[in-house]
């Protein structure tokens, strides 16, 4: 399995469009949204950490996208003769998905630092990229789940529609608090919302708050269900 990993994060870091979309994309998205009107430095760490999100949500999801052209090209085929069994072929793509968001990450992370003079302690700096980096791995899964289970076509505009979607309703773009009050209560329940909340409550000096635990624990287990039952349906037509 170890072997399998290393050679999908091969494949995945040479892919220009991650590059562009998982890494680019983010940085110039936020150095957008925190240089336009009077922005001050509390909303530019705390856009700083929503959009260091949102690139490891799309870079989770892409995943997905992955896994769908080694459907067409017959790869997933191949691996169904080899001695590694549906669990843990999804914990190998998971694990190259987990490994390839980081770029994204540190990516909007040195833009808040380096150009939109965003300060940390170093401890804090290190705890923000570690918390996003493990707190994206529900986000793989549903990628996986989708990439298993739909075309390659499919795929995507799923993938597209689940990043964007999460994205605003979770308030990884804007503040919640310009919601009305029904969506900041159903932003409250989403994946997003609480992955953020791990490194926005870094950089407020405390811990992440049980409840986000509690919400991204039982997302993890719902889309890792998800991805596992969806490459064994999938299993059966390939």
């Amino acid at each position: 399995m170890l072997a399998y990993v290393r050679l999908e994060i091969r494949r995945t870091l040479r892919d220009t469009g991650f590059v562009i979309g998982g890494m680019a994309m983010p940085v110039m998205m936020y150095l957008l949204f925190t240089n336009l009107g009077e922005n001050d430095g509390a909303w530019k760490t705390t856009a700083m950490v929503g959009m260091a999100a949102y690139g490891a949500v799309g870079s989770g999801l892409n995943t997905g996208g992955a896994v769908a052209e080694d459907r067409a090209t017959g790869w997933l085929r191949q691996l169904r003769v080899t001695p590694m069994t549906p669990r843990e072929v999804v914990i190998g793509r998971t694990l190259t998905g987990v490994v390839t968001v980081l770029p994204s990450i540190v990516a909007v992370l040195a833009a808040g630092g380096l150009v939109n003079g965003v300060r940390l302690a170093a401890g804090h700096w290190v705890a923000i990229a570690l918390l996003l980096w493990l707190g994206s791995i529900p986000f793989t899964l549903l990628g996986l789940g989708n990439g298993y289970r739909l075309t390659g076509p499919s795929t995507g505009v799923v993938n597209m529609v689940c990043n964007l979607g999460l994205a605003v309703i979770g308030g990884l773009w804007f503040p919640i608090s310009l919601f009305p009050g029904w969506l900041q209560t159903l932003s409250a329940y989403t994946p997003t919302h609480r992955f953020a909340q791990l490194g926005t409550a870094v950089t407020e000096g405390h811990a992440p708050g049980v409840g986000a635990i509690i919400v991204l624990t039982a997302w993890l287990a719902l889309f890792g269900s998800y991805a596992v039952l969806s490459y064994r349906h999938r299993a059966g037509t390939i």
